[in-house]
């Protein structure tokens, strides 16, 4: 018997696994009922590190995961560009649906759109909704992303014929996962936004681009989409370290943000589903169960939420989590987070089986 504990917050039913591996369980379940039922012929993928599958390691840029000790726990222990120890939540997602076990990146040349026939990620590490985000670490904006996916959509019909094509299209599940960027590395950190807007100004701001951008994505024949909303901010090691005064305990204020901005996507989720006919638009809400799991480790099986395996696990990402690598934490399922960012593969894997769970079951009717 599968067991699960149920807790309410603000009326909203979250159902968690009570025990360690519970989530191996429910994802092999779940892979079970996609195998017999699924509708999802490919899954496409918009985003920063959360979902990038390794774009930026064929661009011109810092934020790039494609050396070690990332990617240690992968097949083969090869790191792809992927910023975590593993798998990220969308190679779960594809693997729940039947599809690939893992989502490429647009750009690597060892992929070509027979694979990519089935999903691809066009996500780009250190990006957000707004442009100026993008331009911190030159990586690609979300403009570009729809610009490959253009492309891509000509390769596919060329490969598939364009009946074929335009029905893979409007059967995909597309998903979007970004927004973390904007607040932490460019509204927070870098002048210029702060000056122009209060922190619900920029709120309302990326939700417009937010809406533009699904616009574009429903233009271009898309109807199954995933809006991600965002996690817990402020209790990210790399915030945590950085709260001192607060016993290095989450940072409310940053919580507070992702609290309004998810609310502001969650209505618009709604608004865009009265106008936009034909289109299946859900929020995917990681923010309640990431804030379980931090608050209530030992619930899942892990040791530490607070710190994350790489280095000290207090500040270090990227290439700081290269130069520590030698201090590492030696089993990474005992951790929340691989690095000071970034979640390990086995939390990946539980928010993904949530979100198949409760948000995307509608997609396996």
């Amino acid at each position: 018997m599968l067991h699960s504990k149920v807790i309410m917050k603000k009326h909203r039913k979250i159902t968690l696994p009570c025990l360690p591996h519970t989530f191996c369980i429910l994802l092999q379940l779940l892979f079970l009922v996609a195998k017999s039922s699924a509708k999802i012929p490919a899954i496409i993928v918009f985003g920063d590190s959360s979902v990038d599958a390794g774009n930026n390691n064929f661009i011109p840029t810092i934020a790039r995961s494609n050396f070690e000790p990332y990617g240690r726990d992968f097949d083969g222990g090869k790191a792809t560009g992927r910023f975590c120890n593993g798998k990220i939540p969308t190679d779960f997602i594809s693997e729940a649906f039947g599809l690939k076990k893992y989502v490429p990146a647009y750009l690597d040349p060892k992929y070509n759109i027979s694979d990519f026939a089935f999903g691809v990620s066009f996500a780009s590490a250190a990006t957000g909704y707004d442009n100026a985000t993008s331009d911190v670490l030159s990586v690609i904006p979300l403009w570009r992303q729809l610009e490959y996916y253009r492309g891509y959509q000509k390769k596919l019909s060329t490969y598939l014929g364009e009946t074929k094509a335009n029905e893979t299209i409007a059967e995909a599940l597309h998903l979007m996962s970004l927004g973390t960027n904007d607040f932490l590395e460019n509204y927070y950190t870098i002048p210029g936004r702060a000056d122009r807007f209060t922190p619900q100004q920029y709120e309302t701001f990326l939700a417009s681009i937010a809406e533009n951008f699904i616009k574009s994505l429903y233009g271009l024949g898309a109807r199954k989409i995933s809006l991600g909303g965002l996690p817990p901010m402020g209790c990210l090691p790399l915030e945590r370290t950085t709260n001192v005064m607060g016993g290095n305990d989450c940072v409310a204020r940053y919580n507070t943000i992702s609290l309004e901005f998810n609310e502001k996507l969650k209505n618009l989720t709604t608004r865009l589903n009265q106008e936009l006919p034909g289109i299946k638009l859900v929020f995917s809400n990681p923010y309640y169960i990431m804030l379980h799991i931090v608050k209530n480790p030992g619930l899942y099986g892990f040791e530490s939420a607070s710190v994350a395996c790489c280095a000290t696990g207090m500040f270090e990402m990227g290439y700081a989590c290269s130069r520590g690598s030698m201090f590492s934490c030696s089993d990474a399922s005992k951790y929340v987070f691989w690095d000071s960012f970034h979640p390990t593969e086995r939390t990946n894997s539980i928010v993904a089986s949530y979100v198949v769970e409760h948000v995307f079951t509608q997609f396996l009717k």
